[in-house]
């Protein structure tokens, strides 16, 4: 009798431990979760229930189990197992993107009303397996998954991950590992800033040249501040719109959708070096090395610019599925635009006060092109026409011109009020202060907690505005990370951070919770060869 009742006290302890271990391993942490006495024995033998309508939910599970097992699993239209349901009643409790999991001792069952939600409760089914199943090299058995009720809808419609890639071409094995890491994450926007003054990576047919000359640089700056270090060292690379489409794809089937960056009117001289008459000074001669704020910007007196930006724009739309298509708009230098004959002659015709206003004016010409195809424009924040920097005069942005109330604002820099005086005229904001969310800072100045505890929506707001605020986006910009290595110091493990940001209802985030969740993933990005940063917290 006592040995039996040391075996169920040891029995017991290891129960609690395995619940207590199981209830730290989901990111983002799901809205309701209950783990609960039990397990289901998880083997190859086990079929995935699916319809025809969730069939592609069952090949992507299929193929990520295979991982573990050796071989893939079959798919079944009936029976038990792990069954995928399509529930559209489901979507007035859950939304477009919840799902709910049940982990029973004798069945797995995600329910969802949309694929997208099915899809994400296959994330957090991943996340209850142990870490090292996806990545051993000898087939497993069988493994346990602790018995579990979810119910799970995200806070934010908007959860994004930009890649800057004109700084530094990454190419695309990184990207699809970047669109894995989000998807299990459940972040589903990529927001893939393509253009910029030092490369043009995206193939234009219309325009050879923006490729063959703007995707290359003879050298690149190396220390800050001081842009005459340079390395010496030829960098370029570009996707050709076959490769696009297959990212494209990739991403779909995480049910990630990319909004495409192509800088403009600013941050434009890889362009301007492909096609010299694009810009307003004609002085360039090579794509530039150096970092920071350049001096020329398309010349947007000229019809001839709109044209071309058209024609890039509509190869872009015919690529991308998404509707919405970003456009830069930040950091341009009114010193040329105020120096040009052209320029004064366009203000005076159609009555521009200022270079902002003329940088409103242009905003508005090809968001209403935007508009007319059926896409959305969105930009960062300098759209609206503030003076948000200090190398700026005030002078420069006495305006008349209203942008298009259909613009998507890219909060980065200003005041906040700024946001809360954008959402409350009628503008969706997706918030990105730099300050909370630049990937590109080191761990000193955007420790992991400060990531964790960043709310995109801003104290004060009027409750009847907060709809108004898609959501945030974290940034990666690449002047310093010309290497895989740096990317993935830089960007994990906040990446799962600002997942939890975007999905996680405030009341529900705790930070002792996801740091000893953190532990399980951190498992999974080692056996992934993800070099993430160890030194988070200053």
């Amino acid at each position: 009798m006592k040995i039996l009742k040391q075996s169920f006290l040891i029995a017991s302890l290891l129960m609690c431990v395995f619940l207590a271990k199981a209830q730290t391993t989901i990111i983002p942490h799901p809205q309701e979760v209950k783990f609960i006495q039990g397990v289901f024995q998880l083997s190859k033998d086990t079929k995935i229930i699916s319809q025809k309508e969730t069939r592609e939910e069952a090949n992507y599970l299929a193929e990520e189990l295979k991982k573990g097992f050796g071989e893939k699993i079959k798919i079944k239209k009936k029976g038990k197992g792990i069954s995928l349901i399509l529930d559209k009643s489901l979507k007035q409790e859950l939304g477009d993107e919840g799902y709910s999991l049940t982990v029973r001792q004798d069945e797995i069952k995600i329910s969802a009303p949309t694929n997208t939600g099915i899809f994400y409760g296959i994330q957090s089914l991943r996340q209850l397996l142990p870490a090292e199943f996806e990545y051993q090299t000898n087939a497993a058995k069988s493994v346990e998954i602790p018995c579990t009720q979810v119910k799970d809808y995200p806070r934010f419609g908007w959860r994004a991950f930009m890649l800057d890639e004109a700084r530094h071409f990454q190419g695309m094995e990184t990207v699809k590992d970047l669109l894995d890491q989000m998807a299990l994450l459940k972040m589903n926007v990529f927001h893939w800033h393509l253009t910029d003054d030092q490369g043009w990576r995206i193939e234009i047919k219309k325009y050879p040249k923006l490729t063959e000359i703007g995707g290359f640089r003879e050298t690149t700056q190396i220390t800050r501040n001081h842009p005459e270090d340079q390395n010496g060292i030829p960098h370029g690379g570009f996707y050709t719109q076959k490769e696009i489409k297959e990212i494209i794809d990739y991403a779909n089937e995480r049910h990630i959708r990319i909004v495409p960056e192509i800088e403009m009117p600013g941050h434009a001289m890889a362009a301007i070096t492909a096609y010299p008459w694009l810009g307003v000074l004609g002085t360039s001669k090579e794509v530039p090395g150096e970092f920071g704020k350049l001096e020329d910007s398309f010349n947007v007196a000229d019809p001839k610019v709109y044209k071309f930006l058209e024609d890039v724009l509509n190869e872009v739309f015919a690529l991308f599925p998404g509707q919405v298509v970003h456009i830069g708009g930040d950091e341009v230098k009114f010193d040329a635009w105020k120096n040009s004959a052209t320029m004064k002659e366009l203000m005076k015709n159609e009555d521009l006060k200022s270079p902002a206003d003329v940088q409103i004016y242009f905003t508005n010409r090809i968001s209403n092109f935007i508009d007319q195809t059926g896409h959305r424009m969105m930009g960062w924040n300098e759209i609206l026409g503030y003076n948000v920097h200090e190398w700026q005069e005030d002078s420069d942005f006495e305006v008349k011109q209203q942008l298009a109330k259909s613009a998507i604002i890219h909060f980065w820099k200003g005041d906040l009020e700024l946001i809360k005086q954008a959402a409350s005229s009628g503008y969706d904001v997706v918030n990105s202060t730099y300050w909370n969310t630049y990937l590109d800072y080191n761990y000193e100045a955007i420790p992991l907690s400060r990531a964790y505890n960043y709310d995109p929506i801003p104290n004060g707001l009027d409750k009847k505005y907060e709809c108004k605020i898609l959501g945030a986006g974290c940034q990666l910009w690449t002047e310093w990370v010309p290497n895989r290595k740096k990317l993935d110091q830089q960007v994990f493990p906040r990446l799962a951070a600002y997942a939890e940001v975007g999905w996680t209802n405030k009341d529900q985030k705790d930070w002792e919770r996801f740091s000893q969740s953190l532990e399980e993933l951190k498992a999974r990005w080692t056996l992934e060869g993800i070099d993430f940063a160890t030194e988070v917290e200053k």
